[in-house]
């Protein structure tokens, strides 16, 4: 299909086709894991304040439902096109089974800049787009969750108006939402925490403490930031932190709560809070540091800058922020990948937790939630580990392989209908 052939789609394909001959896959469940099993394209009118009528373009792909109902976000953003959204729902597979979720991949979105719209218009267009989409979600079909631009009051507009087609309440037809509606303790941080329990199990393979690390986070979003809270409480020095807008460094290390608390009371971005030395993103990428953390958007490692990295560890908090070229590079260097369906797996783990409490209406303490979390990532990289020693590969072709085989032999298992 012309329309997937996009730079993120075409890194997603030839990540699995690099893994897919490793593991001698059959050529005929290539065929089908390369391609989605359900995209939609919808229209999504809205009228706007001032009374006009603008549509945007959404979209929601499911690419496998071998393992159960497919998973995955849904973001806003001025860039979502049908390739980036299938290429999500590709990797959300592989995590998923990596992490031993009973789910397949989805992702979805909508082509639109979610600070440009008033309160009332952005509830107006995800209540239009969850309509429109509505025929393909429900908790036992496809369960959509927060991503870049999207958070808890979308997740609960969706919600309600999913609840209201059905004419009861819902919960678990998202996860990602607030308390009062069948959210889940932990899940707001649950990616964040997640990078940073894995680049804990890499620090202590590779011999190091994370008392003497330094890290450099690209992207202050939801991610960015919780991962940066979260290092600095477990003892590491965050010396940069970026958004879009440009970063921060202070080799002494960044007061992140502070960060944290007036960017997310005033909006403001990084780049106006004087709270440390400016720089740009290409510059925090290239800083000598122990940990880097790419946690902003895809494809912002490459063969032109992966050479001047000087991290000892990359773990990738967004999804798909190296190509193969950069990763070649990268591994020559000898810097330790925690691949993103590893690093960033947290968060739809503990979406699934959330799933779960609300089909059983039971939930459970943040403490157990934690815990949960950490044994299952804990599990994951050392089960990828030992994949990458054995088979002598790196730990994105161990990661890749491990969840590409739970799902083929998922679809070997049961059979082609009819």
């Amino acid at each position: 299909m012309q329309e997937l052939d996009t730079p993120t789609f075409r890194l997603a394909v030839a990540q699995f086709d690099q893994a897919a001959d490793a593991l001698q896959l059959d050529d005929n469940l290539r065929t089908r894991l390369k391609t989605p099993q359900r995209s939609l394209v919808v229209s999504v009118p809205v009228r706007r304040d001032d009374g006009r009528v603008e549509v945007f373009t959404g979209y929601r792909v499911q690419h496998d439902s071998s393992r159960g109902p497919s998973k995955g976000g849904i973001r806003y953003h001025p860039d979502v096109n049908l390739g980036e959204v299938a290429a999500l729902a590709m990797w959300m597979t592989w995590k998923c089974a990596l992490a031993g979720l009973p789910y397949g991949g989805a992702k979805g979105g909508v082509r639109v800049a979610p600070k440009t719209l008033s309160r009332a218009e952005l509830q107006r267009l995800t209540r239009r787009y969850a309509a429109e989409i509505f025929p393909l979600i429900g908790p036992d079909k496809d369960v959509p969750a927060p991503d870049v631009g999207t958070d808890a009051q979308v997740m609960a507009w969706v919600m309600d108006t999913y609840s209201q087609q059905v004419g009861y309440a819902v919960p678990g037809v998202v996860t990602g939402k607030p308390l009062s509606i069948g959210g889940s303790l932990g899940r707001e941080d649950a990616t964040g925490r997640g990078v940073v329990y894995v680049t804990l199990e890499a620090l202590r393979h590779l011999k190091l403490t994370i008392e003497n690390a330094t890290v450099a986070i690209q992207g202050f979003g939801n991610v960015g930031s919780h991962t940066a809270l979260i290092m600095q409480q477990h003892g590491a020095r965050v010396v940069a932190v970026s958004d879009v807008s440009g970063g921060l460094y202070n080799a002494k290390g960044l007061d992140i709560g502070e960060l944290h608390r007036r960017t997310r009371a005033t909006g403001q971005p990084l780049h106006d809070i004087k709270l440390g030395d400016s720089l740009t993103n290409d510059e925090l990428l290239q800083l000598e540091c122990t940990v880097l953390v790419p946690a902003a958007l895809s494809e912002q490692i490459t063969k032109q800058n992966a050479g001047r990295l000087r991290c000892r560890i990359l773990a990738e908090g967004a999804n798909g922020p190296t190509t193969l070229e950069a990763d070649r590079i990268l591994e020559d260097n000898g810097v330790f990948i925690i691949p993103d369906i590893l690093a960033n797996a947290g968060g739809v783990i503990v979406s699934y937790f959330e799933w779960v409490q609300d089909v059983q209406r039971f939930f459970w303490s943040e403490t157990d939630i934690q815990h949960r979390l950490r044994d299952i990532l804990t599990s994951a990289f050392q089960r990828t580990l030992q994949y990458a020693t054995d088979r002598r590969t790196s730990m994105r072709m161990a990661a890749l392989m491990n969840g590409i085989d739970q799902v083929a032999q998922a679809h070997l298992h049961r059979g082609l209908y009819p």
